[in-house]
């Protein structure tokens, strides 16, 4: 004897509590969007009058708050130095964080110390990095205003953000993965470096990049550290340096319609600069993924 099971059609009221929530879904997309995309368009009409040659070569050394001459050059150079420093210094330290507390904490009370720990700088203002470094690197060690400085500030902000995704990405890597490393004899720290950080490597990356463009935008630690110049200084260890936060801060309190100009033209830089790092970022994961490499 067969028994045939017949499917229930979906009842009406169903239906409409499912178009309710596609309705739901797409408003709130909606919301979150528009917003994004009408700052982007303001920043884009008002970025692109001054978006030339000269604006990308040249400093604002001998240029006056009324002249319409200028550039972001130097706060470019300041903020791609410093953003390279941070990244330097919060990268490792976040991703050994991370590993750690994945890998080999196991719970115990020192991992939990430190997830406490991660939590509460995720937290902590930004001027709150500033003001740490400008009491203990600037005033008690006695260091000048830098570009390091800066990257020092920048980089306490960063390691929580590389910390958490991380250590995110790290935990859904099957443990099949590991426990087949294992059972070949790897040892634990070649099966973390040859197994779980490779698989684990585009997630990484993302959480980086998203690190990078939380900090890349930040003026308060940098209004503390780095201090005001028009001229151009290469060397982020020597002397004050600009950024474009810094640039388009300063640009911007200036009445004048060509400063205001230049503040919409270091805003949309400083976008391009972030949308052209998370590009690169893109292509290295892509380039680097296990469905490439096979």
């Amino acid at each position: 004897m067969t028994v045939q099971m017949g499917i229930k059609p979906i009842s009406a009221g169903r239906r409409v509590k499912n178009g309710v929530a596609q309705v739901l879904v797409y408003l709130a997309f909606a919301v979150a969007v528009v917003p994004l995309v009408s700052v982007l368009w303001l920043v884009i009409r008002n970025g692109l009058k001054r978006f030339d040659i000269e604006f990308l070569t040249h400093s604002m050394r001998n240029i006056g708050a009324r002249d319409a001459g200028g550039g972001a050059y130097h706060a470019i150079i300041g903020t791609l130095e410093q953003v390279l420093l941070a990244s330097l210094i919060a990268v490792p330290i976040g991703l050994l964080t991370a590993v750690y507390l994945v890998e080999y904490g196991n719970g115990g009370r020192l991992s939990r110390l430190i997830s406490f720990f991660v939590d509460i700088m995720t937290g902590v203002p930004s001027i709150v990095a500033g003001l740490f470094v400008l009491a203990f690197w600037i005033l008690v060690l006695g260091m000048t205003f830098s570009g390091f400085a800066g990257a020092l500030a920048l980089s306490i902000l960063m390691m929580p953000v590389v910390v958490r995704s991380t250590e995110e990405m790290l935990r859904l890597v099957p443990n099949e993965l590991r426990e087949a490393s294992y059972a070949l004899g790897v040892p634990k720290w070649r099966t973390i470096a040859k197994v779980v950080l490779p698989t684990a490597f585009t997630g990484i990356v993302t959480g980086v990049m998203l690190a990078v463009a939380r900090v890349a935008g930040e003026t308060a630690p940098l209004l503390l550290t780095v201090f005001f110049t028009d001229s151009i200084n290469e060397d982020p260890f020597n002397g004050p340096q600009m950024g474009l936060p810094l640039y388009v801060f300063g640009q911007s309190a200036l009445p004048q319609d060509v400063a205001i100009d230049r503040a919409w033209t270091g805003a949309l830089t400083l976008i391009l600069i972030v949308m052209l790092l998370n590009l690169v970022a893109r292509l290295i994961s892509w380039w680097r993924s296990p469905a490439k490499r096979g």
